[in-house]
């Protein structure tokens, strides 16, 4: 089943900014499913998700648009694969650097997704927490998440507060459609401790869940997988997007959803 989502919400699927479709759009490399002649308001399929992920990973590997434009219209996959292997051959001295990504672009080209069974509707009750907010970029993520989350361990450490549950992060709609938007780093804590001043508490939250094992660098194909569900049902509700950090291989990606989904 097919499926149009705005461009914002594309974003999220794909890890793709507003502003790299509209210009993937410009190029020829990804055209939306519709477009509306009045408003030029932009729509893309669901079906859509794998290759505007692929154009991604070539990105990353830093292959030039005309090089990706040459792949995507390749009439055959030998004639593809020779393509993509000239380019790989250029980049020998980045190997170990691309290798992850490579595997990772073979993952998005050659499997289906079989999401459905693994989805969760889950209600997640309140929870009061530690967190830290900053403006983060896209790309600098990672870097940014993991020494949040240690400092806040230490905060409650020093301030003898007990932590109870997996860390997680919310992610602000701007993070995905811009590139760089507000990220919150948060640490559970336990209810009796309210009183001090530093804890906030997070309501409770209906959410469709998927969890996401292995590497980071496919983090955005669970993101896509998800949110096709999520469209397809027609429930998606307003808030940002959470992530629980269950272990350093398993992270669980929470998408909000109407409470009455439940």
């Amino acid at each position: 089943m097919d499926t149009l989502v705005g461009i914002g919400e594309f974003s999220k699927m794909t890890y793709l900014s507003i502003k790299a479709l509209r210009h993937y759009h410009d190029v020829g490399l990804i055209e939306p499913a519709s477009t509306d002649p009045s408003t030029g308001y932009r729509r893309y399929a669901t079906s859509q998700v794998p290759l505007a992920q692929a154009i991604r990973r070539f990105r990353e590997l830093d292959m030039p648009i005309e090089e990706i434009r040459l792949v995507l219209r390749a009439p055959d996959a030998a004639t593809r694969n020779r393509a993509i292997l000239g380019h790989l051959e250029r980049m020998q001295w980045q190997l170990e650097q691309t290798q992850a990504t490579v595997a990772s672009l073979q993952g998005v080209l050659s499997a289906e997704l079989h999401a459905e069974g693994r989805v969760e509707i889950r209600h997640l009750g309140a929870v009061d927490v530690l967190s830290e907010a900053a403006q983060v970029e896209f790309d600098s993520c990672a870097a940014w998440l993991e020494p949040a989350l240690a400092g806040l361990h230490h905060r409650a450490e020093a301030a003898g507060i007990v932590t109870s549950g997996p860390d997680g992060a919310l992610y602000s709609d701007q993070f995905f459609e811009v590139g760089e938007g507000e990220v919150t780093a948060f640490v559970p804590v336990v209810g009796s401790q309210k009183t001090v001043e530093e804890i906030v508490n997070y309501p409770a939250l209906t959410v469709a869940l998927l969890a996401h094992v292995g590497s980071f660098t496919d983090l955005d194909r669970t993101y896509g997988a998800l949110g096709t569900i999520v469209a397809q049902r027609g429930i998606g509700g307003p808030g940002p997007i959470r992530e629980h950090y269950l272990n350093e291989s398993t992270t669980e990606v929470c998408w909000p959803v109407t409470a009455d989904t439940v």
